[in-house]
């Protein structure tokens, strides 16, 4: 038996992976230390980080490697023998972070049956069918407060008691993995590390509800997800964990696997359902609710990925252990994708009722930039953007709404004082435009016509009564559209106006960006006292706008300019200066 497991993974995002190369030179270090017997290595495909160069993490006790050069490898390797650790050279633990959803990534082969139920894996779903019945397992979920974890929070234990308790000759339920906020991988590093958790939730939930058929809906973008969720489906049939009479009892079921085609409107359930039955997806007025008329008009559960893996966990350690954690409303841990401006983006699982700012500073280092932080934003092109002053506010479902934001999924971008948020409200405003199905007319027109006001404040040619136009149009499009693509698509319009209407007043009456994002309203010129006439602008310029020579110097003809920024990155002596 190991006494040490070291995980290894490259996680530069560099083409040229040397993983392998690490690994055999690991290897042949054991040989020569004759440390084969105490310490293995394992390439991971998921180490928890992201970004930070060569990982190395040595299990049990989570001692974390980053940005490792080739030398420091060795030196891990002894330090793990000794039962050292390498002051200087490790990461320190983050804070305040409880693994439960995350629990097996990066510390199973997820690809074995055999590992994940070394872990407890199944030993839930044997408790369900064999100690348990439905109501009890419904009864248990209401006990450990679990709610959805894909959006609004929605508690679990309701949405399956109403399906149990419609009367079908069918029923189903489905687990949605059609993760598609930008920045956010959460559901994709649980699919791809522990596909086993995510299955075993959905069993229990058609149990629960008396599903006899069950379907993964996972966006094509994630083949590897796909692969090891159809690799894990077809393992737990083989071990007569899916099927028929699934450990010898009377509960049947059948899973399959459907590719999303990359529809961001596919993650509203009725799009979603839509879309499995074969047709255009898009979503229909609710009620009634797919727990009583879903998939082919029958009593339908749709969780998300990170519920069904906290589903497994309450079965196995308890409710009573799950819901001590959290806040009195909001129970359990919520799985955050922390990127943007962070020091330390990747992926962190935190307690519901930790703050923001313990989460940017304590967990994520702060910016990478070591500029002050500007806004936090929450939820996806669906969520709010909140200003630093709020960072202290505690993480659940109430005070995110409270402060016009929402928990998402789980993406949380954090910006710093060069980001700009007209900018930004248009990034996310242009995002649910493209994404929209186009059924109802406020989400297609509405949302068309905020953008074309964003892009006229972005320009400089907007007025302050253009303001009044934004509010008005996302009030109509909060109240009348079909969708909550549509319902929630101008959060981040609305709370960048809250809690930066000076900067949207700079950019009408001033026609100014104190960002300097909006190239529109940016002016570049050369600094003459620092141009050492290289000409570098010159030839870079893309619209001829820099006349002069290298005896004479040069000049920028702003009536030609574009503001392409060019001139400003090609410079090495710092001479272009941006206004």
């Amino acid at each position: 038996m190991f006494k040490k497991t070291i995980l290894l993974k490259d996680t530069s995002f560099s083409p040229e992976d040397k993983t392998r190369d690490v690994f055999t030179r690991c290897l042949d270090y054991l040989r020569e230390k004759q440390l084969e017997q105490d310490i293995q290595v394992v390439r991971v495909a998921d180490s928890g980080v992201y970004g930070q160069g060569l990982v190395m993490k040595v299990l049990p006790d989570a001692t974390l490697y980053v940005n490792l050069k080739d030398e420091d490898v060795t030196r891990v390797i002894d330090a793990a023998a000794q039962n050292k650790t390498i002051e200087g050279l490790a990461l320190k633990k983050a804070p305040k972070q409880i693994r439960i959803v995350l629990r097996n990534c990066g510390k199973i082969d997820p690809e074995s049956l055999e590992e994940y139920i070394a872990t407890g894996g199944y030993v839930g779903l044997k408790k369900a069918l064999l100690e348990l019945t439905p109501d009890k397992v419904i009864e248990e979920m209401k006990k450990a407060g679990l709610r959805g974890r894909g959006g609004a929070g929605y508690p679990t234990w309701m949405k399956w008691k109403f399906a149990r308790q419609v009367v079908a000759d069918q029923k189903f339920v489905i687990c949605n993995a059609d993760e598609g906020d930008p920045g956010a991988y959460m559901d994709r590093s649980v699919l791809e590390g522990d596909p086993h958790s995510v299955i075993e939730g959905l069993i229990i939930a058609a149990y629960a509800v008396g599903a006899s058929k069950g379907y993964f809906y996972i966006r094509a973008e994630y083949p590897l997800a796909v692969e090891r969720i159809q690799k894990a489906i077809d393992q737990a049939n083989a071990a007569g964990l899916l099927g028929k009479n699934i450990l010898g009892s009377a509960f049947s079921l059948d899973l399959e696997i459907r590719l999303g085609a990359g529809a961001f409107v596919c993650g509203e359930e009725t799009a979603l359902i839509a879309s499995i039955e074969g047709r255009r997806g898009t979503p229909r007025p609710r009620p009634p609710y797919p727990s009583v008329k879903g998939l082919w008009d029958k009593p339908t559960v749709i969780n998300n990925v990170e519920t069904l893996s906290n589903v497994s966990f309450i079965l196995l350690k308890g409710s009573e252990q799950f819901a001590s954690i959290g806040t009195e409303k909001s129970k359990g841990t919520k799985v955050f994708a922390v990127t943007g401006k962070v020091k330390n983006s990747g992926l962190v699982e935190v307690p519901m009722g930790i703050t923001l700012r313990e989460i940017v500073y304590d967990i994520g280092g702060g910016t990478i930039s070591g500029k002050a932080v500007k806004a936090v934003q929450t939820g996806g092109p669906s969520g709010g953007v909140i200003p630093v002053d709020a960072l202290d506010t505690q993480v659940d479902y109430e005070n995110l709404q409270k402060l016009g934001s929402i928990m998402g999924s789980g993406g949380m971008i954090v910006m710093d004082e060069e980001d700009c948020m007209v900018d930004i409200a248009k990034f996310y405003l242009g995002f649910c435009v493209d994404e929209s199905c186009g059924k109802c007319a406020p989400c297609r027109i509405g949302g068309y016509q905020m953008l074309e006001v964003l892009k006229r404040v972005a320009n400089g040619q907007a007025k302050l009564e253009d303001m009044t136009v934004l509010r008005r149009i996302s009030q109509a499009m909060q109240k009348a559209s079909l969708c909550g693509l549509g319902q929630t698509a101008a959060n981040p319009v609305l709370s960048t106006m809250k809690y930066f209407e000076s900067e949207y007043k700079q950019h009408i009456e001033n026609k100014k960006c104190p960002a300097g994002k909006c190239s529109a309203l940016s002016n570049y010129a050369i600094i003459q006292e620092k141009c050492k006439r290289c000409s570098l602008c010159q030839k870079n310029c893309p619209v001829e706008a820099i006349p002069g020579s290298r005896e004479d110097g040069f000049t920028i003809v702003q009536e030609k300019c574009i503001k392409c920024g060019r001139c400003l990155e090609v410079c090495k002596f710092k001479a272009v200066s941006k206004t």
